[in-house]
């Protein structure tokens, strides 16, 4: 199973009238700041609707099973007014959605950062798990200060995750995000897509478009790479917005909440715009006054903020249990110390427990569990792979995988390789080109984790 969360900072306060008081002339009003792009699940991998089946079979009588989820902020006492129900819809790639768009931050909650919690269960009150975003940041309003690289605090680097929405006449209810469907950039009001802001090398051919580090600042030019569908736009010049016009010599660090506009490199004046839910090329105009600026129209002018994502994979393909599949361990370095038959694999991440063993493909390795963070275990002899593999001149690559006590698969995107020690065919390379059965078990493990699959992104 694969979840998704997608999630983007805190947006300008609005007012909100307390429930249940009847109105007056001069109602009392809290305050409580929306997100602007709001948080987003997706569940993808067929092990959920397999997973439904079973339980149908189990459980004659329900007659529509269904995943529902609740979204709130973490432990400082969020109140049931500040959670948010959840109901999935099937889009037409057979990925499940869902979009907390009325979840916001109450004035009274003064943190500068949390974290979203995501609850999951089945309509028939059987618990998936409980999922938490990364860390988020709450930016209320822009920075008017003229940014520096002395502070980054609020910069935005090269290979960062964005997300670009246009608020037409500054209203609320005409906010449209950029987004990809059917392999195509539309502007839509109900999803978003989290883009990799890239900056290029200007003095190489358009054609070639190599990446750079550093932070991105006006005048750049930058290439927008959908993270989800990998469907880019052609090189842009970012440019700073102010009352609608785009500033041409402007050359400060984009901070947090800019508002922006991105010129297409080496047309003629041509900027990325929206039209309803086409994003279309719009043609500014000078400015007859200041020759450094150039007048935009509402669709061409976007908001930019940094966006997150957690994904969540794993599969029930040995496991029987009604036990939630949370914590779910996520893995983030590993780290390797000695080698032949004393080497010891470090495995450092998050939501580690006693109940985890590591295993390199199909083979157990003894685990010890250090902390929350850490776990230790002994890298299985090369032999548990093959018998003749030693005579072999050539590496062998195994998946990393998390396996809990109950048989429940924990999947990440780490890979372990044995590398021959040339000492045993001296004088002969090792060869880089694998034989084509020798990917057999990786191919097994796999085919049988994608069977079960259940994916779920959080995008925030």
């Amino acid at each position: 199973m694969n979840l998704q969360r997608q999630v983007g900072a805190a947006a300008p306060a609005e007012p909100l009238t307390h429930p249940g008081r009847p109105r007056s002339r001069s109602p009392p009003r809290c305050w409580a700041r929306f997100f602007c792009p709001p948080p987003c699940v997706y569940l993808t991998g067929p092990g959920w609707k397999l997973k439904q089946e079973q339980i149908k079979a189990r459980d004659l009588g329900e007659a529509s099973l269904q995943v529902c989820g609740y979204m709130g902020l973490d432990s400082m006492g969020s109140s049931l007014l500040e959670t948010q129900k959840l109901s999935f819809e099937e889009q037409p790639d057979s990925k499940g959605f869902s979009c907390a768009k009325a979840l916001y931050i109450s004035d009274a909650d003064k943190r500068k950062h949390f974290r979203l919690v995501l609850k999951l269960f089945f309509s028939n009150g059987q618990e998936i798990g409980t999922f938490h975003s990364k860390l988020i940041k709450v930016i209320s309003k822009p920075s008017q200060k003229k940014q520096s690289l002395k502070n980054t605090d609020l910069c935005i680097s090269s290979g960062s995750k964005v997300s670009l929405f246009n608020r037409l006449r500054s209203q609320t209810v005409s906010t449209r995000y950029l987004s990809v469907e059917g392999g195509a950039f539309i502007a839509s009001a109900r999803q978003w897509a989290a883009f990799t802001l890239h900056l290029a090398d200007e003095r190489c051919a358009r054609s070639e478009f190599p990446l750079r580090e550093g932070y991105i600042r006006y005048g750049s030019v930058v290439q927008l790479i959908c993270t989800a569908t990998g469907v880019t736009l052609p090189p842009l010049i970012i440019r700073k917005v102010t009352k609608q016009c785009a500033m041409l010599d402007v050359d400060e660090p984009i901070s947090q909440l800019h508002k922006c506009a991105f010129q297409l490199q080496g047309s003629d004046r041509m900027y990325l715009c929206l039209s309803t839910e086409k994003v279309i090329q719009f043609q500014a105009s000078p400015c007859p006054k200041e020759a450094n600026r150039e007048l935009l129209n509402d669709g061409s002018c976007w908001t930019i903020i940094g966006t997150e994502t957690v994904e969540y994979t794993f599969s029930e393909s040995l496991a029987c249990s009604r036990e939630p599949v949370s914590p779910v361990p996520l893995i983030t370095a590993l780290q390797l110390t000695g080698g032949g038959d004393v080497a010891m694999l470090e495995v450092q991440g998050e939501y580690f427990h006693a109940h985890l063993k590591v295993w390199f493909g199909d083979v157990e390795a003894e685990t010890m569990y250090r902390s929350p963070k850490s776990l230790v275990c002994v890298v299985p002899d090369v032999s548990a792979f093959g018998s003749d593999w030693r005579w072999l001149r050539y590496p062998i690559t195994v998946p990393l995988l998390l396996i809990r006590d109950d048989g429940l698969i924990y999947s990440n995107s780490f890979t372990f390789t044995y590398t021959p020690e040339q000492s045993f065919l001296p004088g002969q390379p090792v060869l880089s080109d694998v034989p084509q059965d020798s990917d057999k078990l990786l191919d097994s493990i796999h085919q049988e984790f994608t069977r079960t699959n259940f994916h779920l992104f959080m995008q925030s």
